[in-house]
């Protein structure tokens, strides 16, 4: 194998590919970047045998071939080579990697070792790229972390027609964004469960690919659930997780009793200062009256804050508890200059949306105040 390529595209190709690579893989071979040269193309894969990834680039071919070599050193050394052409070529079991006077030797791993990448599953549909990143990252934030609950660290995509729906729970907060996207076929109807962290990565680095991003699921060769994602020369696909996650439409209420409007950034602002003084894993206080909202933390003998801000409010005086980390969370998602806030009492859930945006919907779970 030998090519010649530019610095700068090699190494967003790189890069793009070792984010799939396992930090403790099974087998040594899933460590490394897989690299084939046809033709005048360069194509790079990495899997792991739950996340695959792979983009194509043109490049100056003298010698087709293919090798195997350590992914993760191979993204730092392409992130830091001068500016300059990249040239690779294979001599033995060693790959040459030059770039101006920078000049590295790396080891390679068995060719035949590597697994065959998964194939894209049957096409779904289409979604313009910067719609997709932010719909995926404003559910994002309501996936749960505890992989003993598997079901609860994806999103749950459903496709009606033309509308696609996207949501994540933790069992705290629950994220719902609607959209509208382009279906391959009429009146199409499918649900996946996708890892959350998985999907983030694909539509954030997908984005600022083409204007486009095409949407696959299916089965495997295997069987399994697959759910894939197309952007200009780049793919990734993905297994699905298995359970059933939660009757989420059941727990957002139809009517409230009472709703407050707020600033977005003067609310943010607000909670960032009076939590400073709330000791870790205990709330803020929210008070509402006509035309105010009072937040305060802190009891007794501990440090205490109060700050008052200016609020459109209508219902009854209320008080009403959350954790300050997932408060903020939902308001930063919402993506508008004023937030919605309803209610049906201090106890149960409340519901968080942009003005006028009820597209998304961050539904929070209130804390219990003692007395």
């Amino acid at each position: 194998m030998k090519f010649r390529v530019e610095r700068d595209e090699f190494a967003d190709a790189v890069a793009w590919t070792a984010r799939s690579l396992p930090a403790r893989p099974a087998v040594p071979v899933l460590s490394g970047l897989r690299l084939e040269v046809k033709g005048h193309e360069l194509t790079l894969s990495g899997f792991d045998y739950e996340v695959s990834a792979q983009a194509t680039l043109e490049v100056q071919a003298e010698e087709a071939g293919t090798v195997v070599v350590l992914g993760r050193l191979l993204a730092e050394i392409a992130q830091k080579l001068p500016v300059a052409p990249v040239q690779l070529t294979t001599d033995g079991n060693r790959a040459v990697l030059t770039c101006g006077s920078a000049r590295f030797t790396l080891p390679t791993m068995p060719v035949e070792d590597y697994p065959s990448l998964p194939d894209m599953p049957p096409a779904a549909g289409t979604i313009a790229s910067d719609a997709f990143a932010a719909a995926v990252g404003q559910v994002f934030v309501a996936a749960g972390k505890d992989d003993t609950l598997p079901m609860l660290t994806g999103v749950k995509v459903e496709i009606d027609g033309d509308s696609l729906t996207l949501a994540a729970t933790d069992r705290y907060r629950l994220a719902v964004r609607e959209l509208k996207w382009r279906p391959d076929g009429d009146g199409a109807t499918s649900t996946a469960l996708i890892p959350a962290r998985t999907l983030a990565d694909a539509a954030k680095t997908l984005a600022s690919t083409g204007a486009e991003v095409g949407v696959a699921l299916g089965n495997g060769a295997q069987g399994e659930g697959m759910a894939g994602f197309a952007g200009g020369t780049r793919r990734t696909t993905t297994r699905l997780l298995e359970g059933d996650f939660p009757a989420y439409r059941a727990l957002i209420p139809a009517d409230f009793a009472s709703v407050a409007s707020v600033n977005t950034t003067t609310l943010m602002d607000a909670v960032k200062r009076v939590a400073l003084v709330a000791a870790r894993n205990t709330p803020i206080r929210l008070s509402f009256d006509a035309g105010e909202l009072v937040l305060d933390a802190g009891t007794g003998d501990e440090a205490q804050a109060s700050e008052a801000i200016e609020a459109q409010y209508e219902g009854e005086p209320m008080t009403i508890a959350f954790n300050p980390t997932y408060l903020l969370d939902g308001l930063a998602a919402i993506g508008t200059d004023d937030a919605e806030l309803s209610f049906n009492g201090p106890v149960k859930p409340a519901v968080i949306t942009g003005k006028g945006a009820e597209d998304y919907r961050y539904l929070l779970m209130p804390i219990r105040l003692s007395g």
